[in-house]
């Protein structure tokens, strides 16, 4: 049972008569004055060193365009972070004040906020709390609340172990209303939100709430895992333009009042505490700040600008800040994949950055859980045929073309060595990684049984690995793809699961230009005929013709990613 504390000002107010006599008009009089406030203060959950709790105010008053909370606790609690108020603290007196979206406040109107604090030895309530500077809750000398503590206990190392993860029933409808879909329409897949109006759904779709609604039905009595996709970044993935968001490069504030305030509000939300929630922390954008920008050959005007505003490091930190401290809350950050960051001039770089990411806007290390990488690619998981190690005619597969210097040829070698660069980098070392296997089975005829020959360094790697792409580059609705390794808690060293969150099916983006109210540009990638560019050898795209707008049904793509499934479906 949580702790609670409700109480309010006794409605007294002393007038003078008309003799010039004082006295009490008490409650039920016709003259009574009216409670100018109520605070509810919960203590949601508590820990040994912590705890989270949710205020609701209650305004009596007259109207306001702008308020602030006020009180002081008798012990050492500090506010380490908070949602829809800002808060501060000065020594053990703390002000909530109203965020730009929630200033309103009308007569009989409530505004609610959360916070996470710490303590030691007694986590004692408030005695009294005051709306712009009228007392509205008081202790009445009733002992303090008389239910015990809830603690929940600190976050579990690995969300997913021991629990079922939350099927999307829109997602699963499609997939089932496709020929031999049934046969993986159970399983479970990330919800993308990707644009603000998604939290509270598009086109009448499910929003946010509809989901988590959903998962507490699908919990049932055990633990139950929800993955949701943060992915709205301003200027958004500055290097491609299939994907790129509603937000311009400078829109930052409106990223975080718009669309991480909500956001961070629904999960606040203690109906939704029995849930098991992993946010994967905007996709695709941060890596792009070491490998397309300056004077690489990659480098886009885009990416530059991203780099020189910052925005991209302070909206992850806000979204890490917001939505990390609560305790059934767990946030990991994209890592893009091995064919990106694998090299020696991406790979320390890149955790570096992340590092700076996770440390702004009021983050931490500790609200970060782990990363995840692949998110949405198609690196194979694990190339069996030949080993980074290996040599062939007197040269070392690192040189091959398809290689072509990197240091790792498969995800899962990149993900459990990128993970003791990131620890030695100053994350946690706790922090576990996921794999995104969504797509990248690469089964089927085409897939080699043994290595290739070995008359060349080429033709040794190239016919023995999994991977059919073109490039490692290639990266939009690629020809010959499959479903990989089905979701999964702890399959290896290091990596928390193997999970879809790119849900199969749903393209990468149109293979033409679609015009659009979703932000979504046309990417030449996506383009079969396209003959490439610098980020991908300047090779053809290897995509699918006829596809859609990103996120949208793409059944070809589905019905090539069942019939090349490894393992097969």
């Amino acid at each position: 049972m949580s702790r609670t504390r409700t109480a309010m000002l006794a409605a007294l107010a002393l007038v003078a008569g008309a003799s010039g006599t004082a006295f009490a008009v008490v409650p039920g009089d016709v003259g009574a004055a009216a409670i100018p406030c109520t605070v509810d203060y919960k203590v949601q959950n508590q820990w040994d060193t912590g705890f989270t709790a949710a205020v609701t105010v209650t305004n009596n008053g007259a109207a306001k365009s702008s308020w602030a909370v006020k009180w002081s606790y008798a012990g050492n609690q500090k506010v380490t972070s908070g949602w829809n108020a800002k808060i501060s603290q000065s020594g053990t007196a703390v002000t909530a004040a109203n965020e730009s979206y929630n200033g309103t406040l009308a007569t009989g109107g409530s505004a609610s906020f959360g916070f996470q604090g710490t303590y030691s030895g007694t986590n004692a309530l408030p005695a009294t709390f005051t709306l712009d500077g009228v007392t509205c809750n008081v202790d009445n000398g009733g002992g303090g609340p008389t239910d015990p503590p809830d603690p929940t206990g600190p976050k579990v190392d690995n969300p997913y172990s021991g629990a079922k993860v939350y099927v999307n029933p829109e997602w699963s409808a499609k997939a089932a209303a496709e020929p031999g879909g049934s046969r993986i329409s159970n399983q479970p897949t990330g919800v993308w939100l990707d644009r603000i109006a998604a939290i509270n759904g598009v086109n009448g779709g499910m929003g946010l709430r509809d989901h988590l609604d959903t998962a507490l039905t699908q919990k049932g009595t055990g633990e139950l895992v929800v993955q949701l996709v943060i992915y709205n970044l301003p200027g958004r993935d500055c290097a491609a333009l299939a994907s790129n968001g509603e937000l311009g490069p400078t829109e930052i504030d409106k990223y975080k009042t718009q669309y991480i305030d909500p956001i961070a509000a629904i999960l606040a939300d203690p109906k939704y505490a029995a849930l098991r929630i992993v946010n994967t922390i905007e996709i695709d954008s941060l890596p792009n700040l070491v490998t397309n920008t300056g004077s690489r050959p990659t480098a886009t005007p885009q990416c530059d600008v991203m780099k020189a505003n910052g925005n991209y490091q302070k909206g992850v930190g806000y979204a890490l800040n917001k939505l990390g401290d609560a305790p059934n809350v767990y946030n990991y950050i994209d890592a893009g994949h091995h064919g990106w960051i694998g090299w020696d001039d991406n790979f320390a770089p890149s955790a570096a950055l992340f590092k700076e990411a996770a440390t702004t806007e009021g983050a931490t290390v500790n609200d970060v859980h782990g990363f995840i990488t692949n998110t949405a690619n198609y690196s194979a998981l694990k190339e069996n045929n030949f080993t980074i190690n290996d040599n062939v005619a007197g040269k070392s597969v690192r040189e091959s073309k398809w290689v072509d210097w990197n240091r790792y040829v498969d995800e899962l070698s990149f993900a459990q060595a990128f993970r003791n660069q990131l620890v030695t980098t100053g994350f946690n070392s706790g922090i576990g990684m996921l794999i995104d296997t969504s797509r990248n089975g690469w089964g089927g005829t085409a897939r080699p049984a043994a290595p290739g020959a070995t008359t060349t360094v080429d033709t040794y790697v190239d016919g023995g690995r999994y991977d059919r792409r073109i490039h490692i580059g290639n990266w939009c609705n690629q020809a010959g793809a499959g479903l990989g390794e089905r979701p999964q808690a702890s399959p290896a060293a290091g990596i928390d699961a193997y999970v879809w969150m790119k849900p199969p099916g749903e393209s990468d983006g149109s293979s033409q230009f679609i015009e659009n109210d979703e932000g979504k540009g046309f990417d030449q990638m996506c383009d079969p005929a396209y003959k490439g560019n610098p980020r991908n050898g300047n090779n053809l795209s290897g995509a699918l013709p006829n596809s859609p707008l990103s996120g949208h049904w793409f059944s070809a793509q589905f019905q090539e990613l069942m019939k090349n499934a490894y393992p097969a479906l």
